[in-house]
């Protein structure tokens, strides 16, 4: 079993930046494809970065290209959201995700199995 952690999450002011955290206990996520997703009130959960087992393959929604960027330490076991020129329409719950049958990041929640229990990002206009 993986349990995932999320920290970092907090108020911001629109254009202002966050970096989220996630770690891992119980399993090493170094042969895991990891990804980030985000919820806002009365919207479906949604994809926002992904990132291969290396580090060495990115993903991301288009919403966020240019102002996210994943990444990860496989030797501390974490996994990481730099969000810069964050927007109103950033402000969501985000989660971590950690795929086991995957190397390369996916954009569907259903290919991943582990999920931390989310961070509240909010950001002022």
């Amino acid at each position: 079993q993986v349990q995932l952690v999320e920290s970092g999450g907090g108020l911001v002011q629109a254009g202002g930046s966050l970096r989220l955290s996630c770690g891992a206990s119980g399993r090493s996520l170094r042969s895991y494809a990891m990804g980030w997703f985000r919820q806002a009130p009365g919207k479906e959960r949604e994809f926002v970065a992904g990132i291969s087992w290396s580090g060495g393959i990115t993903s991301y929604a288009d919403s966020v290209k240019g102002r996210f960027t994943i990444s990860r330490d496989n030797a501390k076991n974490m996994v990481y959201l730099q969000m810069n020129s964050l927007k109103a329409e950033d402000t969501a719950v985000y989660y971590c995700a950690a795929a086991s049958g995957l190397r390369m990041p996916s954009k569907s929640a259903y290919s991943y199995d582990y999920w931390g229990q989310g961070t509240q990002v909010t950001v002022s206009s």
